[in-house]
């Protein structure tokens, strides 16, 4: 008899870890269903987002390969065939929306790449916009997701932080292979003869991270920075989006302070106006992607803007009290 109630103990817990694990994959399931559907409200809204863009060489080995709306870059080396028999080693920063994976496949594609060359996955910052596609281009390259401590939870729950329950800010979850935590936890690639660096400013997100890339064109090299955010956007510094953001966002500020790279990149081409500056390559430039200058505007321009956005959402809140 007591064997029996041993085994139906047994089968009572198996049932159970079960009904856990089901309800956490339909849970799941459930947030991949809602944020397909609410990136298709996101593309109505801003179909420059889902717009496909020829891809192209910016400079050196850095090319771009996201839609009109949101960039994807793609970085690669030649390795011969040591790596599963591939030609090239390729990282690649960045997902767009969901929705746009089969568009970043192809412009890979089209630059005589192949999804496959993929052996790295990272990312900028775990908002929709720029994570959402990852988890297919993961899935689709069999890549390492690497990205900063800070944005893992939101990367593999597939949420916007501080606004965890609302639909429209999800993204299909992806699992993180590496995570690394701050300035002094630095990510670094070998890239060729250089290194790819993780630094980590925050205050856009948790966890959002800036690449750093020395980059040689025709025997020259040039300093690149795609730089992750400093604007405050749909962010509430008070009540605070998360703990320490606004001591985040400042960090960054300073950190950035003696930052003045050649080619200035974001995850928004819009910032370094990519349309114009391409036509001015295709016009016969190589180097129209070179700004040196143009980061230093942008963030001291970010800084101020935030300044303003905490005055105005302090008085807020003590209009509100």
């Amino acid at each position: 008899m007591r064997y029996c109630f041993v085994l139906i103990a047994f089968l009572l817990a198996a049932c159970s870890s079960a009904g856990q694990a089901k309800t956490a994959m339909e849970s799941t399931i459930d947030r991949k269903a809602a944020a397909l559907e609410a990136a298709e409200a996101w593309a109505e809204r801003q179909p420059h987002w889902v717009e496909p863009f020829e891809p192209f060489r910016i400079i050196g080995n850095l090319y771009y390969v996201g839609t009109q709306g949101l960039a994807v870059y793609l970085i690669t080396d030649y390795i011969g065939h040591a790596i599963s028999g591939a030609e090239y080693a390729a990282v690649v920063i960045d997902g767009g929306m969901a929705g746009n994976e089969q568009i970043i496949i192809d412009n890979i594609a089209k630059l005589g790449f192949d999804i496959k060359d993929v052996v790295y996955l990272l990312n900028t910052h775990a908002h929709f916009d720029h994570s959402g596609g990852l988890a297919k281009l993961k899935t689709a390259s069999n890549a390492e997701l690497t990205a900063a401590e800070g944005d893992v939870s939101a990367l593999e729950g597939g949420f916007y932080l501080g606004f965890e329950q609302q639909t429209e800010y999800f993204a299909p979850p992806v699992t993180v292979d590496k995570s690394f935590k701050n300035d002094e936890d630095l990510l670094i690639f070998p890239i060729g003869n250089a290194a790819l660096t993780g630094v980590v400013t925050p205050g856009h997100s948790r966890g959002c991270t800036s690449w750093r890339l020395s980059i040689e064109d025709n025997g020259e090299e040039h300093e690149v920075l795609i730089f992750c955010s400093a604007t405050v956007a749909l962010n509430s510094l008070v009540p605070k989006q998360y703990d320490g953001i606004v001591g985040d966002y400042r960090y960054t500020f300073e950190t950035t302070k003696e930052w003045k790279p050649d080619v200035f990149l974001a995850n928004h081409p819009e910032v370094f106006y990519m349309k114009e500056t391409r036509e001015k390559q295709k016009a016969g430039d190589p180097l129209a992607f070179v700004n040196r200058g143009a980061f230093q505007r942008y963030i001291r321009a970010k800084e101020r803007a935030f300044e303003r956005a905490l005055v105005e959402q302090q008085a807020a809140a003590s209009d509100q009290e």
